[in-house]
């Protein structure tokens, strides 16, 4: 399929008519100019070397080469294919917390982008696992279903915001329950679900415990990584303009802090015979987490991708480059031959 990934630029292409009308107006102001120095036939009688197509050929390389320039820059590509792909490896299931308290800034630049900063991290290391994304705050819903096309998954990460889920909350029971359900159900392993959260449950239908409870009885083994600092710190409020105008407040007036629920966590973790990472700067937690799914007994995993598309912008360039050449090293006026007609007497 081709298309074109910028194609606002292709509007530039009116510039093309406006090029040959200037092209016209220019030989006619010459043959005007001509015209009022003597009489037009006998002139070009006395310019044997002038050549008008030559002229016109020159004309119509720079019209073209403008032609495929304004067409490179609109960065023609070509791609989509649909293939299926044959895999090993196991299904993951990442859960994103979205609420407003990952945006404190314990983490810079807040726990948020630190989170999908680890994912993309974790993304580039999957070697034929499928994954999947599943973002929560009061509710939970699947952004990415299971798929061996990591560049799809990486683009559904990159729209991850607070902004994707209005209901406010931290449902962390829910999350875990919304992927129990998206998994393959007649299986009971092969399956892992790694939920990044700030660990501060404020729906509790379900309990989280109990939602940990049903996934080990599904298979689903399950790995927490705590994201954010016990002590806590203030969720920041933005404006429209992401400009922020201060922290969150209660109903009372006061300041409300964020902190970090590692208890649960832990607890969620060893209930799936999972592990708890706690994040820190080195964003080594799903790597090592990465690293004992590689130990996990493998099923063969089949996904259909897109193949991503590829820039083609570079035939247009060179092609405009190329008549651009042609153009300079094209003289105006013809060769003539000399004939010796011997001397004047």
């Amino acid at each position: 399929m081709f298309r074109f990934a910028n194609p606002e630029f292709l509007y530039s292409l009116v510039l093309i008519p406006l090029l040959i009308v200037f092209f016209v107006m220019v030989r006619r102001s010459k043959r005007r100019a001509l015209e009022r120095f003597g009489n037009l036939q006998l002139l070009q009688k006395l310019m044997v070397a002038y050549s008008p197509g030559r002229q016109n050929l020159k004309a119509a390389l720079v019209i073209a080469a403008v032609t495929f320039f304004l067409i490179a820059m609109a960065r023609p590509q070509i791609g989509t294919r649909l293939e299926e792909v044959k895999r090993k490896g196991v299904d993951i299931f990442v859960a994103i917390d979205v609420s407003a308290s990952m945006l404190a800034q314990d983490i810079k630049p807040n726990r948020l982008e630190k989170a999908k900063h680890e994912i993309a991290s974790l993304i580039n290391q999957l070697k034929g696992d499928r994954i999947g994304l599943i973002v929560f705050a009061g509710e939970a819903f699947v952004q990415c279903p299971l798929t061996l096309d990591y560049g799809a998954a990486k683009m559904f990460l990159d729209v991850v915001d607070p902004d994707l889920i209005p209901v406010p909350g931290t449902a962390i029971g829910k999350a875990i329950l919304k992927a129990v359900e998206s998994f393959v159900a007649e299986e009971r392993k092969h399956k892992v679900l790694i939920l990044i959260t700030d660990g501060e449950d404020t729906i509790g239908d379900p309990e989280p415990m109990k939602a940990a409870e049903l996934a080990e009885k599904e298979g689903v083994v399950i790995y927490t990584v705590g994201i954010g600092t016990p002590e806590g710190v203030p969720i920041p409020v933005y404006d429209e303009a992401g400009r922020q105008v201060g922290f969150k407040k209660d109903r009372n007036g006061n300041v409300v802090t964020s902190k970090l629920d590692q208890l649960t966590l832990e607890k969620i973790a060893l209930q799936t015979n999972g592990k708890y990472y706690h994040a820190t700067p080195s964003e080594m937690e799903l790597s090592k987490i990465y690293a004992e799914i590689q130990k996990m007994e493998k099923k063969e995993l089949s996904s259909r991708i897109f193949s991503q598309y590829e820039d083609r912008y570079q035939y247009f360039l060179a092609l405009g480059l190329v008549l651009l050449l042609i153009d300079t090293f094209l003289p105006e006026r013809k060769k003539m031959k000399q004939e010796w007609r011997g001397r004047y007497v």
